[in-house]
């Protein structure tokens, strides 16, 4: 390593670091794997083999399922059951470290690092950067669930457990709460706030810390493979990194294609709710090609002319919905709730993450190991674009903002949302949110609000630039990868990358499994992706402590 206090040359595209900063030294150039040409007026610059291999790989996988649908299928529900009851315990306790590593780096003095290089400055206001981590992180996700989950684990925790053959068949969380309206509502939103704070955005955290120290102060491509130097060396430019950056890939697609078909499904139930328009796979067919088509012209526009701005207008549109249900709703009932949840959160914490002994064996696998392999496929993705925009900032800054704003903001908007369906149930005595579908419960419960139908027309725009937001960043992280780490290569690239993403959510969406085959996929591959998590762990304190080590000098 070489110790730099003045800018110098690092990977093409990545701002050189500014001040004290310890470059890595190493013979490899960006792109000096790729290949480069064009195909009539569109040009690539690809870095093999992880292009060719990651996109055969999943075209075979879509030919496959489409050719052999029955077959898949089977195949879809044998790897979802297989992975979510088998490794349960890891991706509970693999998330556990991600929160209790993050928190440690608040408060020792490696938060004093500062990303880019010590004189280093900030390249997004807290506004435009909390925008974009919003809406990169999970906003299809808080529509789709900000209401179902709320009333789904207070449904289940009200009707207590029930038993079969000595093993539990109900889904409530831990114990339940039989026949107590109060204290299931106290539980369903702890295991809600469980699901949607500190655990998620750690993964994220983790992801989006390594990929920023490696590039902007260590001179390495902007690549998954480059937070593992400390660890493999310069074998991580060979077979080690390509395994690396094409189970990315595999994560980044999958995990998004899963959201984009929660999201298709919700779109088309709120449409059908306010317009009649038919519920079905045609339908949804259509919202993916055209959104894909909206996200397109995003992409077209780059990263400040587009995901930027989209996330801008995203932020303030759910404000608004949401200080509306707030205002209109039962204002201090949320507000106490709000507060509770928190508190019960922290209560049923250490039960909940729990990975050994459970006997809510239905919630802990079908929904936390879900969940958290979810979050995990989804990393690369938002960790690559939480570094693309985060460069300037210190360590600490970053977790506490990447951590903490983000989860109470999530709580925020399940006490609103959720509470609210919880108040009409269990005040109103109102059950069309609690006894619709998932992807109508959120329009159920503001049937019950004034404005309904402005209300819901709202909630299904915010689907879909939530939809567009996340296609297009997550064509730029895919593209980013595949282009061996260069962050302006052809722009055609991240259209077929757009392109890809949602004909794989169409073809999975329309496959035996449908939602399933989905989510299988997310499993799937988030279980590979948590080992690299792990690893990432250990690069991060290599990374970290020879960074303070210039700073003390």
């Amino acid at each position: 390593m070489d110790d730099r206090t003045e800018n110098s040359g690092t990977a093409e595209g990545i701002p050189s670091p500014e001040g004290d900063a310890q470059i890595i030294q190493t013979d490899y150039e960006i792109g000096q794997n790729n290949v480069e040409g064009a195909v009539g007026p569109f040009g690539f610059d690809i870095h093999n083999p992880v292009f060719m291999i990651s996109g055969l790989t999943i075209i075979a996988f879509v030919f496959y399922t489409l050719v052999l649908p029955e077959q898949a299928g089977g195949v879809f529900a044998w790897l979802f059951g297989a992975v979510t009851q088998g490794f349960d315990w890891f991706f509970i306790g693999s998330a556990n470290i991600f929160v209790l590593f993050c928190l440690v780096l608040i408060v020792t003095p490696w938060g004093s690092v500062r990303l880019g290089g010590s004189d280093a400055t900030p390249d997004y206001s807290y506004i435009g950067w909390f925008a974009m981590l919003f809406a990169a992180g999970m906003g299809i996700g808080l529509m789709f669930y900000g209401v179902s989950e709320p009333m789904s684990h207070f449904s289940s925790s009200l009707g207590g457990t029930v038993a079969e053959g000595g093993a539990r068949t109900d889904w409530a969380p831990l114990g339940g709460a039989a026949g107590d309206e109060v204290a299931a509502a106290r539980l369903g939103m702890a295991a809600t706030i469980f699901h949607w704070g500190l655990h998620p955005w750690a993964i994220y955290a983790v992801v989006a810390l390594a990929l920023a120290l490696f590039s902007y102060n260590k001179g390495l491509p902007l690549t998954i493979r480059s937070a593992f130097h400390p660890i493999f060396g310069d074998a991580v430019w060979g077979w080690v990194g390509h395994v690396i950056d094409t189970l990315a890939v595999f994560a980044t697609l999958f995990g998004l294609a899963t959201s984009l078909g929660f999201g298709a499904t919700q779109a088309n139930a709120g449409l059908n709710e306010l317009f009649g328009v038919p519920i079905g796979a045609t339908t949804e067919v259509i919202l993916i090609s055209g959104i894909t088509a909206i996200a397109l012209i995003s992409v077209m526009r780059g990263l400040d002319g587009g995901v930027k701005i989209l996330s801008e207008i995203n932020m303030g549109l759910a404000f608004l919905l949401l200080a509306f249900v707030l205002l209109v709703g039962p204002t201090i009932y949320l507000l106490k709730l709000f507060v509770g949840s928190l508190g019960a959160y922290f209560e049923f914490l250490p039960a909940l993450s729990k990975p050994f002994g459970r006997e809510d064996v239905n919630f802990s696998q079908g929904w936390t190991s879900f969940y958290w392999a979810w979050w995990i496929s989804w990393s690369p993705f938002v960790g690559m674009f939480i570094a693309r925009v985060s460069r300037g900032r210190t360590v600490r800054e970053f977790v506490i903002c990447v951590l903490l704003i983000p989860s109470l903001v999530c709580v925020l908007w399940m006490s609103v949302f959720g509470g609210t369906a919880l108040y009409q149930v269990i005040n109103d005595g109102y059950t069309l949110a609690q006894d619709a579908s998932l992807e109508l419960k959120l329009f159920k419960m503001l049937d019950a609000l004034p404005l309904a139908s402005i209300t819901s027309l709202v909630g299904i725009i915010l689907v879909v630039v939530f939809f567009v937001t996340s296609s297009d960043s997550g064509s730029l992280v895919i593209d980013t990868i595949t282009a061996g780490g260069k962050i302006d290569a052809p722009v055609p690239q991240r259209a077929f990358w757009c392109i890809f993403e949602g004909a794989v959510a169409i073809v999975l969406l329309l496959s035996a499994g449908g939602l399933k085959a989905l989510q299988s996929m997310v499993i799937s591959t988030g279980l590979p992706f948590t080992v690299i998590l792990l690893l990432m762990c250990v690069a991060i304190g290599k990374g970290l402590a020879s960074e303070r080590r210039i700073m003390t000098r």
